[in-house]
C-alpha cells in the first residue's frame, strides 16, 4: 500500500481517537452539535429503510436527506470548509459509519456519527418543534 494512503488513514485514525467514543454520539451531543455549532445532518438511510419521514422532510434544521446508495449524487451538499462539523445518521449505525470513512478520506475533520436510531431524533425535534 501506499505510504501516502497510509499517512491519510493514520491522520484519520489520529483525529477520530482525540473525539469521545471515537465520534459515535448520542442524542444530546448530536442536538449541540446542529442548534450551537451549526452542523449538518446527513440521514443516510437507504429509501427502503425510511419509515415516516426522512430527517429534512422532517424539517430538522441544517438536515438532508442523502441515501448511502446515493451518497456520491449529493456531495455537492457538503460545506466547503473541512473543519465544519457533520453528523451522519441512519438506524444502526452502518451506514453512517461508512459514509463517515469517505467523509474523512475527503478530509473531513469534523465528522461524528449518531449512536442511536434517527427516528429518535426527528422524535425529539417534534417534540422541541411543538413546544
Amino acid at each position: 500500500m501506499e505510504n501516502r494512503i497510509k499517512e491519510e488513514l493514520l491522520t484519520i485514525i489520529t483525529n477520530d481517537k482525540q473525539k469521545e467514543n471515537l465520534g459515535h454520539i448520542g442524542l444530546h451531543e448530536a442536538r449541540e452539535l446542529l442548534m450551537d455549532a451549526g452542523a449538518i445532518l446527513l440521514d443516510v438511510r437507504p429509501a427502503t429503510k425510511v419509515e415516516g419521514e426522512n430527517a429534512q422532510e422532517a424539517d430538522i434544521i441544517n438536515a438532508y436527506y442523502t441515501p448511502y446508495p446515493e451518497f456520491t449524487e449529493y456531495l455537492d451538499i457538503l460545506p466547503p470548509d473541512h473543519t465544519s462539523p457533520i453528523v451522519v445518521a441512519c438506524v444502526k449505525g452502518w451506514f453512517a459509519n461508512r459514509v463517515m470513512g469517505y467523509l474523512e478520506m475527503l478530509g473531513y475533520a469534523n465528522v461524528y456519527v449518531l449512536d442511536t436510531n434517527i427516528v429518535d431524533l426527528i422524535e425529539v425535534h417534534h417534540a422541541h418543534a411543538n413546544k
